[in-house]
């Protein structure tokens, strides 16, 4: 059993090969930014969020936990204000790396 939840293992990481993970967050944490420097896109939700991404409560996570902790908040951020390309990039982040 210990033989075969090993190779799972390996075949999750080896699944992941090739792909930039962190740079595809980086690019939907761009998008994210893009929003909040639009007036009236942020909420109390959004400045706890912006806060936590700068480790102003506890440590600093990197840019895919944080995304992927929170992605249903930021699928509805591009869906109500129809960031198509936005959305494009979670989706592709979300189904490679989350």
């Amino acid at each position: 059993m210990s033989q075969s939840y090993a190779c799972r293992n390996n075949d999750r990481y080896i699944s992941f090969e090739g792909i930039d993970c962190d740079g595809n967050a980086r690019l939907v944490m761009e998008c994210i930014d893009r929003h909040m420097a639009i007036p009236g896109h942020s909420n109390v939700f959004w400045e706890y969020f912006m806060k936590k991404r700068d480790g102003g409560s506890g440590p600093r996570p990197d840019d895919l936990f944080l995304i992927h902790s929170n992605i249903n908040q930021v699928r509805e951020l591009f869906e109500t204000w129809e960031d198509e390309s936005a959305m494009r990039l979670l989706v592709q982040l979300e189904e490679e790396c989350c």
